[in-house]
């Protein structure tokens, strides 16, 4: 409704433009808000205002002007004049209750797909597979997961990137450690990476000829020895198997056709840093080959470096990021890169993102967007750890999730039995731990709690899994199939009208997600959703209505809710469940 609102008004605006009482050159940036008092209309917009000054005219004469403009639409019932100049439109019942039939019976829910389709390249996940996924992954990999499904649903093409920490120095230990166990590389020896991890780095500090030979080792790798690439590949092999048992038990929609790492561009790191000393951007400072751009500078006002060659010729991260932004640029064809990596890399993307279009890697009308989110941390207010100060695994976390999901569904429910028992506290475990994260905006850090995220209580997923059952229970007992469900939909009661509205702010509340990545305004969607509908449950009888037309009309309107809970849900990357 919002873009057929604006389409009026530029309308309007090009009628006024042709009789000449606003300038021809105006082209002002209309935007349509929903309004929260509902005596003022349905949506508003304050464009008579933006449009003032250049037509050298009072506010409220522009928007008498622009009223007396608009082309006539059988949706707008009444538009008026409020305050200084706002323009407020009032929407016909009869069409509310048209675009809730319309969207009840789409599978896309009535949303309009983008005008233009963009290719846009997500990176995010991005573990070291020298170690176990740990809770530092977690929020990387379900945001960017979130964001990914969002794009998608919305119709653009999404290229997903999993930057995985394969390649550098500490490949060269884990080489040598491999080569010291009896049984070689396989699922044993690597079935705890982080165990493993520590031992070879506990043996590379205590022993000196050990460190000797992994720097050998690493050496050898990075000059294509066939043996230590043949090793180095296994290791990555089973490590990466690890990573990708975590992706499944998370819903996440990350595969191994997906994952990219480091190594994939360790053939182009001496070309990045020629094609940088091409474009005369180069500059040697100490030995090491950086770039200088004016707009990095320390507090002394110092030009800060992007370094891309160290001293003794060995590349670093920011090399490997310019030749992926090549990569995706050239041969992905993006026209927008999000990168779901912790917030305190903000300046080294930056400073990343500037090189790499000064040096024309990737196009200047190429939408390059860190995604940075806070940390995870526990009830001390620091980062996450476990009770020893040590990394908590991710794994671990998902297992005492499940464990404590399934002490409270037995407690609420124990006559089910154990495997439905256990299918639930699966689902409610993994959605808790993802909800409780989602639901947070990414760029602020925010206290990892247990009880709070498995409570039945306010914005959880606890809440939201319920709220789904109670709607499709209604449908369950009273043996309804809702594709029986026909005729359209007749909204009356004020609960009805929220909802109603409630219900086609999907659309909106999605794009918002798409452009600016942040799940937590779709979870903050879907709980006042929820809301609504207890309101609309408690006020307005369902299956008692004695009225038919009135109790098809609210089915309808029921059902169009289970769905939309449901749809908003798996794009969180969280599954539904029937009953609980």
């Amino acid at each position: 409704m919002k873009e057929r609102i604006a389409s009026l008004i530029e309308q309007a605006i090009a009628t006024l433009c042709e009789q000449q009482v606003l300038p021809t050159d105006v082209a002002p940036r209309i935007q349509i808000d929903r309004t929260r008092d509902k005596s003022h209309g349905d949506f508003a917009c304050n464009v008579a205002m933006m449009l003032a000054k250049p037509a050298g005219k009072k506010p409220r004469d522009i928007a008498e002007a622009l009223i007396a403009a608009l082309p006539q639409d059988d949706a707008i019932a009444d538009v008026q004049i409020a305050g200084p100049g706002f323009i407020n439109f009032f929407v016909t019942e009869d069409f509310l209750g048209q675009q809730l039939t319309a969207a009840l019976n789409d599978s896309h829910f009535g949303i309009a797909k983008p005008t233009h389709t963009q290719t846009v390249v997500v990176d995010y996940s991005g573990p070291n597979l020298a170690k176990e996924m740990h809770v530092g992954h977690l929020r990387s990999t379900i945001i960017g997961d979130a964001v990914v499904r969002t794009l998608e649903f919305l119709g653009h093409n999404v290229i997903r990137q999993n930057h995985v920490g394969d390649w550098g120095t500490q490949f060269g230990m884990l080489i040598a450690y491999l080569e010291e166990q009896p049984a070689g590389i396989n699922d044993t020896a690597l079935s705890d990476l982080e165990s493993f991890y520590r031992a070879a780095k506990q043996r590379f500090d205590e022993s000196e000829e050990f460190a000797n030979r992994a720097r050998q080792l690493v050496v050898a790798l990075q000059g294509g020895d066939a043996h230590c690439l043949e090793q180095w590949r296994a290791f990555n092999s089973v490590s990466l198997r690890h990573c990708l048992d975590v992706y499944q038990r998370l819903g996440v929609s990350l595969s191994a056709a997906d994952v990219r790492g480091e190594s994939a561009y360790n053939d182009q790191l001496s070309l990045i840093v020629d094609a940088l000393r091409d474009s005369n951007m180069l500059v040697e400072n100490d030995g090491a080959q950086c770039v200088f751009l004016d707009q990095f500078k320390n507090k002394e006002g110092e030009a800060l470096p992007v370094i891309v060659q160290k001293a003794d010729g060995g590349y670093l991260y920011a090399t490997s990021d310019l030749a992926a932004l090549r990569y995706r640029q050239q041969t992905l064809n993006a026209e927008r890169m999000l990168y779901f990596v912790d917030q305190r890399q903000a300046l080294h993307f930056q400073q990343v993102f500037a090189v790499a279009k000064q040096a024309g890697f990737v196009k200047t009308d190429t939408d390059l967007a860190h995604m940075g989110f806070g940390t995870m941390n526990g009830a001390d207010g620091r980062p996450f750890k476990t009770r020893d100060g040590g990394t908590v695994k991710l794994v671990d976390l998902l297992d005492e999730a499940e464990q404590r999901a399934l002490a409270l569904v037995k407690s609420k429910n124990p006559t089910l039995d154990d495997s439905e028992l256990t299918n639930i506290a699966h689902t409610v475990g993994i959605a808790s731990v993802k909800y409780a994260d989602l639901s947070k905006n990414r760029s602020s850090d925010y206290i990892f709690n247990f009880d709070q995220m498995l409570s039945f209580e306010g914005n959880t997923a606890p809440y939201l899994l319920y709220a789904y059952t109670r709607v499709v229970s209604v449908f369950r007992k009273a043996d309804i199939d809702p594709a029986t469900l026909i005729g359209s939909m007749n909204i009356q009661a004020e609960q009805e009208q929220l909802l109603g509205n409630s219900l086609l702010q999907f659309g909106e509340v999605l794009n918002h997600v798409a452009e600016k990545g942040l799940p937590n305004l779709l979870c903050n969607y879907l709980y006042e959703l929820a809301g609504h509908f207890s309101s609309f449950y408690e006020h307005c009888p369902i299956l008692s209505s004695e009225d038919p037309a009135v109790r098809n009309s609210r089915l309808q309107l029921a059902w169009l809710t289970a769905r939309t809970l449901k749809a908003g849900l798996a794009l969180l990357g969280i599954n539904t469940l029937e009953r609980m």
